[in-house]
């Protein structure tokens, strides 16, 4: 038989700020082990999962806030690539792939190895729409990277 999963009294909101109980959580130790510890259930549900303790937070629409673009290139392979600064203070490389646009142009990405999806913020939106070409008689927009076209889905 499961066990009632209880609410946390925790919500995070559209911009990534999280509140517990009305309040904002300000202390950055404090929302990097939330982080840590963020896990989603088969349906989809968020949890912070602690060692003898679980509970759902509230999640207005994603967990993860992508708060700044960088473009370079990869030491690693030598190739131009976008990196992401996200609302966890995490830096991780842009899935190009995985880009799609939602509802009043908002766009998102997947992060974290495809645990979790991320949204831009609006200054994050501005850097990297930078990079975003449009394909001419198509009516499709694109990053362009190492002569590739990805695709920005638009849902």
């Amino acid at each position: 038989m499961e066990k009632d999963i209880p609410p946390c009294n925790i919500r995070i909101d559209k911009d990534g700020v999280w509140y517990y109980k009305g309040n904002e959580i300000f202390r950055d130790e404090i929302l990097k082990y939330f982080y840590q510890n963020l896990k989603k259930d088969e349906v989809g549900r968020y949890l912070i999962e602690l060692e003898d303790d679980c509970c759902y937070l509230e999640v207005e629409d994603t967990p993860f806030i992508v708060r700044a673009v960088y473009r370079c290139t990869a030491e690693a392979d030598n190739e131009d690539c976008i990196y992401l600064l996200l609302s966890d203070q995490s830096i991780e490389r842009l899935k190009p792939d995985s880009l799609w646009a939602g509802k009043d142009n908002v766009l998102y990405c997947s992060v974290k190895e495809n645990a979790f999806v991320a949204r831009f913020s609006r200054a994050s939106y501005y850097q990297i729409a930078d990079f975003i070409e449009y394909g001419d008689g198509k009516d499709e927009y694109f990053i362009s990277l190492n002569g590739k076209h990805f695709y920005i889905t638009i849902v």
